[in-house]
């Protein structure tokens, strides 16, 4: 398939801001007269939308590993068909707030080596990359802290806590260098309003290439 528009995403720990920032690049970028959809996993599509409603809720051990690599999978799939790849060949910017990246880490890395797993799915199901990667890196213990505060149904992985937080800092910090063509990693404990700037000017000079 022909992709005119492009593809961004967004990633880091819970807390670390990256769903504001997203917001923030969004409104900036429609602002300037561009053709944004700004959309979530797991989520983004109706069916999508159901899947993560049983990933993100209830006990923190509801699903095995490998039923949840699944799972989403099976969000990012339906997400992928009806509202990323569309949105891409009618040249619009998609703006995704998480994507592969994160079950690479959360799935690949909360309970166990399944990294391995996630990347054949992945290839075999997705057969997609970001042209952009923001990762809004972030102290652990603060982003944990920020996530408990919103006191929301959907805790499920914060409620691993803050040592898995740890390991996923680590480890999205190692894909950015493993995906150095497309990550750009951005300091995420300034001020809101700097690090919008900062990410603005990183996908400025992207959109300019």
């Amino acid at each position: 398939m022909t992709s005119t528009g492009t593809f961004i995403t967004f990633e880091g720990i819970d807390g670390s801001g990256k769903s504001t920032q997203a917001r923030m690049l969004a409104d900036h970028l429609r602002a300037l007269g561009r053709d944004v959809v700004l959309t979530r996993e797991p989520g983004g599509s109706p069916g999508a939308e159901e899947i993560r409603a049983l990933v993100l809720q209830g006990d923190p051990d509801r699903w095995s590993a490998e039923t949840e690599i699944l799972l989403f999978a099976a969000a990012r799939r339906d997400h992928l068909e009806r509202t990323i790849q569309p949105a891409i060949e009618a040249g619009k910017i998609v703006i995704c707030d998480r994507f592969a990246d994160s079950s690479r880490m959360y799935q690949g890395l909360s309970r166990g080596d399944l990294r391995a797993t996630v990347d054949q799915l992945h290839k075999l199901m997705i057969k997609r990359e970001p042209d952009l990667t923001i990762l809004i890196d972030m102290d652990p213990t603060t982003g944990h802290s920020r996530a408990k505060a919103r006191q929301t149904v959907e805790e499920r992985f914060e409620d691993f806590g803050a040592d898995l937080q740890e390991k996923m800092r680590a480890g999205f910090l190692s894909l950015a260098d493993e995906f150095a063509d497309r990550f750009h990693v951005i300091d995420g404990a300034r001020p809101i309003d700097v690090v919008a700037h900062d990410v603005a000017d990183v996908v400025a000079s992207h959109l300019a290439k």
